[in-house]
C-alpha cells in the first residue's frame, strides 16, 4: 500500500472531523468511477442534500450515500462511525461497547450493534483466506467461569479450534480461531479443511484426538513429550484470552465467534499497522450491513 495512505491519529482527526469528509469518503469508494443508477445503470443525477440521497435522472431511483454500506440506515453520525471503526481496528485491545458509549455519547445497545456489524464486515474478510506451509493447531477452552472443577478437555467452555501458519523460519504468519460443537474427528476434518491448504504440514501435539491426520492429504507432525512444544499457537491462545478478560471481562459463547475473528483480523494485518483505519474503512464503505436479527440470533 503506498506510504500515503498511512494515517496517524492526528491525520485521521484531520481528514475526518466533519460528516462533509466523511460522506465524501463514502462516495469515492461507492462510486470510484462516478455516480451509476443500482437500477437502471444511468450516469446523470440530482443530489437530495437534506436527505444525503441520490436521485437518478433517467428513473427516479434514489440511493442514501450509506446504502449497502456498514452504516445503511443509521441515525449515528458518520464521524462516530469513522471513529468507531478506527478504535476498533488500531487498538490490539479492541474497545467494548460500553467504552465506546463513555467516550462518543451514543446509546449502550447503539455501540453494541455498531461494533458486531463492524465485526461481522472483519470476520467475512478472513473467511476466504486459508493457512499454508507450516501450521500449528491445537484447541482451547474459552468462557465465562465454569462451575465444575474440571479444567481444558472435558470442560462445559465454548471449544475453540485455533490454527496459526509459520514460514520456514518458525516466525508466526496467520492465524484462525473457529468455535465448533465438539472435538471429533469429522468435525476437526471439517474444518482443517476449509482452513488449510491440502498438503500443508499440520504440526500438534500428540493428543490421539489428531490420529485422523494420518490418513489424511496432510503431513501430520505429531509431536512427543520430549518435542520442543508449539509455541506460538499457545501464545496465541493466551493473547486471545487476555484481549477478551481484559477489555470485556470475559464473554459468554453466543457471540465469541465474532470477537475471535476480530482478535485475529488485527493479528493478520500486524504488518501493516499505519494502513489498518485505511483498510477497514474502504470495506465498511461497500459492505452489506447486517439487520439487527441477524445479529442477535
Amino acid at each position: 500500500m503506498a506510504q500515503q495512505d498511512k494515517i496517524s491519529l492526528i491525520e485521521f482527526q484531520r481528514k475526518y472531523n466533519t460528516e462533509k469528509k466523511c460522506e465524501k469518503h463514502i462516495i469515492k469508494h461507492k462510486w470510484p468511477d462516478g455516480y451509476i443508477c443500482e437500477k437502471c445503470q444511468h450516469t446523470e443525477f440530482y443530489y437530495i442534500a437534506t436527505r444525503k440521497h441520490y436521485q437518478c435522472k433517467f428513473c427516479g431511483y434514489q440511493e442514501s450515500i450509506t446504502a449497502n454500506t456498514v452504516m445503511h440506515k443509521t441515525h449515528v453520525p458518520l464521524v462516530k462511525w469513522f471513529w468507531a471503526i478506527y478504535l476498533i481496528v488500531t487498538d490490539k485491545r479492541g474497545i467494548s461497547a460500553l467504552a465506546f458509549m463513555k467516550q462518543s455519547g451514543v446509546a449502550y445497545n447503539t455501540a453494541w450493534k455498531m461494533f458486531h456489524k463492524i465485526r461481522e464486515i472483519m470476520e467475512n474478510r478472513d473467511e476466504k483466506y486459508q493457512l499454508s506451509r507450516i501450521v500449528e493447531v491445537d484447541e482451547a477452552y474459552f468462557g465465562g467461569p465454569d462451575n465444575s472443577l474440571k479444567r481444558g478437555r472435558g470442560t462445559s467452555k465454548s471449544k475453540v479450534i485455533v490454527a496459526v501458519s509459520t514460514n520456514d523460519a518458525g516466525d508466526p504468519q496467520y492465524a484462525k480461531m473457529t468455535i465448533v460443537d465438539d472435538l471429533k474427528s469429522e468435525t476437526m476434518l471439517e474444518v482443517i479443511d476449509e482452513q488449510i491448504e491440502l498438503g500443508a504440514a499440520i504440526v500438534t501435539d500428540g493428543y490421539s484426538i489428531y490420529s485422523f491426520l494420518k490418513d489424511s492429504e496432510y503431513t501430520h507432525v505429531a509431536l512427543q513429550p520430549d518435542d520442543e512444544p508449539v509455541t506460538w499457537v499457545h501464545k496465541l491462545i493466551s493473547n486471545a484470552k487476555a484481549f477478551i478478560n481484559g477489555t470485556f471481562h470475559g464473554l459468554g459463547t453466543k457471540h465469541l465467534q465474532k470477537y475471535l475473528s476480530e482478535f485475529c483480523y488485527r493479528f493478520n494485518r500486524r504488518f501493516w499497522e499505519p494502513q489498518l483505519f485505511n483498510r477497514l474503512i474502504d470495506i465498511c464503505s461497500m459492505g452489506n450491513p447486517l439487520k439487527f436479527p441477524e445479529l442477535v440470533k
